[in-house]
């Protein structure tokens, strides 16, 4: 599945694998883009994929709203949420602990390459 989401701060873009979704993340999630952010991985459960890589690496900013929004679907044990994040979503995710319960990866291509574990939390 395919589909593709454009909001003025933000667009997600969602393919499927074999064994996992994709979502693809540009702009800037904040208060009031984190609802569409919410909704593209909400979409991605759906699919029952055994992981969702959540590719924000193109993402400028992380506010907490977005950050709430990651820690909500990190803990639905549907599919393991792979994060691979800007440095500029990596330090509020570092700043708040939440690189504790969050699986962080350098490259979509790590996150995909990772054993298929059940999430951490």
């Amino acid at each position: 599945m395919t589909g593709e989401r454009v909001s003025p701060a933000l667009r997600t873009e969602q393919r499927r694998t074999d064994s996992a979704v994709i979502v693809t993340v540009h702009g800037e999630v904040d208060m009031n883009s984190a609802p569409q952010l919410q909704s593209a991985l909400d979409e991605a459960l759906r699919e029952n994929a055994a992981a969702i890589v959540l590719d924000m690496s193109e993402v400028g900013f992380l506010g907490s709203a977005g950050l709430s929004v990651l820690l909500t679907v990190s803990q639905d044990e549907t599919s393991a949420l792979r994060v691979v994040p800007s440095p500029a979503v990596r330090r509020p995710i570092e700043v708040t602990a939440l690189d504790k319960l969050l699986e962080l990866f350098p490259s979509v291509e790590a996150a995909l390459a990772a054993p298929d574990v059940p999430p951490a939390n």
